[in-house]
């Protein structure tokens, strides 16, 4: 289904669109790099309103999300498009193609979101939402007048403006915003990006909403332990209690790098656990990714794969008083 643009200017005969830094000039019947957005009869023009890839229940552990609503479960939903070309993407047959869409109504998602069991909510993610930005801000708007207590994630590159991340953020309760890297080299050469912007997304939402990065780290690429400690520096500077997850890579899409050396990671959460209270691991088996209290170390969260016991009632370690960043 076609939706009217929401964010652009005029650009002689032509638009520039004002969703993301891209901010891509586009021309009748030509699409900006995130090949969702055109003009369609001089009509600035999103072709994926309410277009459906995937459709899932998932563990809120899965986006990752570590320290909001852990052992819940929650409806995921995603369509196609990204304004990012990672090498690496997992998911690159909805986000650099077109695959078979079904449509679902805004009613529809809210008549399904209390149907499933144990659910927080609905997490826009798979592809990039912000490309999916005009059914997700009205999705997203009337699940909160439907029901406040609803929660509404989005699992994000963070490469966003300003002004319609704004206008989205009273709607959101959490976000996993993938940082990928802390070099524009690495953002140019493997995403088709800049660093910047996704800094500040991370910054602007600080404030606004539950947050977690996300970093995977790519062999040769982005996983040395200066660029984990400047990665861990940057989100210390904007709030120590933000949790980082460092996801092991493994060969996929166009990338064909060795597997992540499990080791450099364990390295990277070492060294990041010296500026950040709460440093994860993705992607590795048998590591501790439990949450303990970073005062007295009292276990809060259990965690084996997806299966997430919990022992802490609000946001205080109930042995030492220490107040923690999480949402149970």
């Amino acid at each position: 289904m076609n939706a009217k643009i929401p964010f652009y200017e005029e650009y002689k005969d032509k638009i520039r669109c004002r969703v993301c830094p891209h901010n891509c000039i586009i021309d009748e019947d030509k699409f900006g790099i995130c090949r969702v957005r055109t003009i369609k009869d001089s009509v600035p023009t999103a072709i994926n309103y309410g277009e459906v890839t995937s459709i899932g229940i998932d563990p809120i552990e899965k986006k990752p999300l570590y320290h909001f609503r852990p052992s819940k479960n929650i409806l995921s939903i995603g369509s196609f498009g990204c304004n990012m070309t990672c090498s690496f993407c997992q998911n690159h047959e909805i986000s650099q193609g077109k695959p078979q869409t079904q449509y679902i109504s805004i009613e529809k998602l809210i008549e399904i979101i209390p149907s499933v069991e144990n659910n927080v909510g609905v997490a826009f993610t798979y592809n990039e939402p912000f490309m999916w930005y005009e059914y997700m801000y009205d999705s997203a708007k009337k699940i909160k007048e439907n029901n406040p207590d609803t929660s509404v994630v989005v699992v994000t590159n963070g490469y966003i403006n300003e002004e319609p991340l704004k206008k989205l953020l009273p709607y959101v309760d959490a976000m996993n915003i993938d940082l990928k890297g802390y070099t524009n080299r690495y953002y140019s050469n493997i995403c088709g990006a800049k660093l910047e912007p996704v800094l500040e997304t991370i910054k602007r939402c600080n404030n606004q909403c539950h947050i977690e990065i996300t970093t995977l780290l790519v062999s040769e690429e982005n996983d040395s332990l200066e660029e984990a400690r400047q990665i861990a520096e940057f989100i210390a500077s904007v709030n120590e209690n933000i949790p980082l997850h460092l996801s092991r890579y493994f060969p996929r899409y166009k990338m064909e790098n060795a597997a992540t050396n499990v080791e450099k990671i364990t390295n990277a959460q070492n060294e990041a656990k010296k500026y950040l209270k709460h440093v994860y691991v993705g992607n590795v088996q048998g590591v501790d990714n439990n949450t303990y209290c970073d005062n007295c170390n009292k276990l809060l969260i259990k965690r084996t794969g997806y299966s997430t016991e919990v022992f802490i009632s609000g946001n205080k370690c109930e042995k030492c008083g220490e107040e923690i960043n999480i949402i149970v």
